[in-house]
């Protein structure tokens, strides 16, 4: 479900939608590309919205692009389900350490092998199991929030570093401080000496 905020989401549903047996794919809101009236012929009727809980009713996921990287990744990887992602130009913080066919299977991105790509995971059930076993535990040791909250900081931090100048306080500028401080640098040593810069690999910041 979803809404069609990017070309290629229009094309499972262009493609697929008769293919009841493997897939179910529906647009719940409109806008985005559609430049006439909504034609239930080409995209079939709209759907009710689904709760991003009832997603983990299904097996396989389906991860394409919107407007921008589809920023339900994570939550996907957190469900248990597979994960079919569509290979995209755009780029998260986390992408340099997810592996295709280790946390995901990669699809491409006019999406012309996902019958295929879901055809495998059909005949390689304990393959796919494992798969998606890997994207769970990857949240969980990459992407609670106390791993974003020190990515953030760092990338403060190293920003910091860059500013030319010093930085203007401006009447009306509150300065906020944290109820509780909070000093995450023992989680994000931890984090750095678990990760290894791969050669040719994109600086995360």
């Amino acid at each position: 479900r979803g809404r069609d905020s990017n070309r290629e989401r229009l094309g499972p549903r262009e493609t697929h939608r008769n293919e009841t047996s493997c897939f179910d794919v529906a647009l719940y809101q409109h806008g985005f590309f559609f430049t006439k009236e909504y034609s239930e012929e080409v995209y079939g009727p709209k759907a009710k919205h689904v709760s991003f809980h009832d997603f983990f009713k299904y097996k396989y996921q389906i991860n394409i692009d919107g407007t921008v990287a589809a920023y339900r990744f994570p939550y996907l990887m957190g469900g248990g389900s597979l994960i079919l992602k569509q290979d995209s130009q755009y780029y998260e913080h986390f992408y340099r350490h997810l592996r295709p066919w280790v946390h995901y299977v990669p699809v491409k991105r006019d999406l012309s092998d996902i019958v295929e790509r879901l055809q495998w995971a059909l005949d390689h059930d304990d393959e796919a199991r494992a798969m998606a076993g890997n994207a769970y535990q990857f949240l969980h040791d990459n992407l609670l929030p106390e791993h974003l909250y020190c990515y953030i900081a760092r990338l403060l931090s190293h920003y910091s570093e860059l500013i030319v100048g010093t930085p203007a306080v401006h009447p009306g500028m509150e300065s906020v401080v944290p109820e509780t401080p909070h000093d995450c640098s023992t989680t994000c040593q931890k984090l750095r000496s678990t990760r290894r810069h791969a050669q040719g690999d994109r600086d995360e910041l």
